[in-house]
């Protein structure tokens, strides 16, 4: 089991590293605000996928554990690994929400 487990982590941090690059080469490749329309990222625009990206980790997840519940799949680990990857996705979306409003908040209340 032991083994089992440092290989997941080991695989883990591969695909995290993989996926760090990949952002990396993205935020390099796209500025964010350059004032031409066709390249300007808004903030409401970035927000919005990444909603769309938590919605569909989550259903894949949702459909990977109904796999497994109704016996068309066995891979319990992997649907396992896609429900807390899930979780984890809406909880740092959650965060980023939280962190908005309150800058907000903040903003509302600053004296003119």
């Amino acid at each position: 089991m032991a083994i089992n487990l440092d290989l997941l982590i080991a695989a883990d941090q591969q695909q995290i590293a993989k996926d760090m690059g990949a952002l990396t080469h993205i935020a390099a490749a796209s500025p964010l605000e350059t004032g031409s329309a066709d390249t300007a990222v808004s903030f409401s625009g970035a927000m919005m996928r990444a909603v769309s990206e938590v919605d569909t980790q989550n259903r894949v997840a949702s459909d990977k554990m109904a796999d497994v519940d109704s016996g068309r799949s066995d891979d319990l680990v992997g649907a396992m690994m896609l429900s807390q990857e899930a979780s984890l996705s809406f909880s740092m979306l959650m965060q980023v929400r939280n962190k908005v409003v309150a800058a907000v908040d903040d903003l509302i209340k600053m004296p003119i």
